[in-house]
């Protein structure tokens, strides 16, 4: 079967890359996996991809509309000055009108012949129900969650994405989100993300380090977790806080850093290429996000042996921790509650340890072998719809 998968750039390191990345790089072994670019960032992909994936880019232009490399001035850039008029131009990543980006992507979607087209985000999945050929089984997936979106973009998927062939959902309070919001005509499954299968058991020598990741933006609630630090240090001055990642936060996140004392301490590492081994010496996993859809760190952490203090952000954590079992959960952004679920952690090792155990035997439950099985049984069943019609 052919598979198209749509992302809006896949040379970032971003989550919803990470698990394109991984669902492609396990579909190949028995389908044809392509993945189009709509932008293109950087001249490789950062992340892993099995090279049986093909990677197209789409239009070869940067986020920001203007040309890759030297050259003249896109003459269609300056129609960017423009609000997009059309329902995609409702997802942030779209407000801005470039004529030729949708054109690309529309011109992709009719050149395929037959399979499956997944799409990964509110404006791609809009262009697919509106514009792609009814031959393709057309799949919207939602890789945040149906309530952080703003009102006007709600309105515009409940008219469109009943035109999908169907939406696949990470959790299941976004499932019932979507059940309310659509009603009963639109086929809705919950399909979690996947981490590729753990090599090997987590290394028995922990270190005294809380760690996080995530892209350094105000989502991810890095603030928030510095603020908690800095009460956990009172207490206990020889643990660390290392932060993995990247994004336009950095400067605010490092005077934060500096203002409370605490450098040295609180460490913004930068992405890192072996995310896995740093996550087999840290001895806590801190998830401060202030909304998700299912976070792919969460689970990789977890299957390293890592117990999680995470925040009960709207949506995923609840999905994955149970409280006092493989971790702590905390209410949505309380500073205080995350600063006594660290102390408590750090504190009780064997406490730790336990739900370090029970974390790891969560994390394999995610592994790609279990989820792609979930993918293969849904494009089974809108094949033989499909058929059948």
């Amino acid at each position: 079967m052919n598979i198209r998968y749509l992302l809006h750039n896949a040379y970032g390191v971003g989550g919803t890359i990470r698990t394109v990345f991984n669902q492609a790089s396990a579909l190949c072994e028995h389908h044809d996996v392509e993945i189009a670019s709509v932008y293109r960032s950087g001249d490789a992909v950062q992340l892993p991809l099995d090279p049986r994936v093909r990677l197209v880019s789409l239009t070869g232009i940067n986020e920001n509309g203007t040309r890759r490399g030297p050259g003249p001035r896109r003459v269609w850039r300056k129609a960017r000055m423009f609000r997009n008029p059309f329902p995609h131009g409702r997802d942030f990543r779209y407000r801005r009108w470039d004529p030729m980006v949708d054109l690309a992507v529309v011109r992709y979607m009719r050149r395929q012949r037959d399979g499956v087209l997944i799409t990964t985000r509110p404006s791609l999945n809009l262009l697919s129900a509106w514009a792609a050929p009814r031959r393709l089984i057309r799949i919207g997936q939602d890789h945040m969650n149906f309530d952080s979106y703003p009102l006007p973009l709600r309105r515009e998927i409940v008219k469109g994405y009943p035109r999908l062939d169907a939406v696949a959902v990470l959790t299941r309070a976004d499932l019932r989100s979507y059940r309310e919001a659509l009603g009963g005509g639109t086929r809705l499954v919950r399909i979690p993300n996947g981490i590729p299968v753990r090599a090997g058991v987590p290394s028995p020598s922990r270190t005294p380090v809380v760690a996080a990741a995530g892209r350094l933006n105000r989502q991810k609630g890095f603030d928030l977790l510095i603020e908690a630090f800095a009460r956990v240090h009172v207490a206990h001055p020889d643990w660390e806080l290392h932060i993995f990642g990247a994004g336009k936060w950095r400067e605010k996140l490092t005077a934060m850093i500096g203002e409370r004392g605490l450098g040295g301490v609180v460490r913004l590492r930068g992405l890192s290429r072996d995310l896995d081994g740093e996550f087999a010496t840290a001895s806590i996993f801190a998830l401060s996000s202030r909304k998700e859809g299912l976070p792919m760190v969460l689970l990789e952490a977890m299957s390293a042996g890592l117990p999680a203090v995470a925040f009960d952000c709207p949506t995923g954590p609840a999905d994955v921790v149970e409280d006092g079992v493989n971790g702590l959960l905390i209410p949505a952004e309380d500073v205080d509650g995350m600063a006594a679920g660290l102390v408590r952690l750090i504190e009780n090792g064997s406490e730790r340890a336990r739900m370090g155990l029970a974390a790891q035997a969560t994390g394999a439950r995610y592994e790609m072998p279990a989820v792609v099985a979930q993918w293969e049984e849904l494009f089974g069943s809108l094949r033989d719809e499909a058929v059948r019609a």
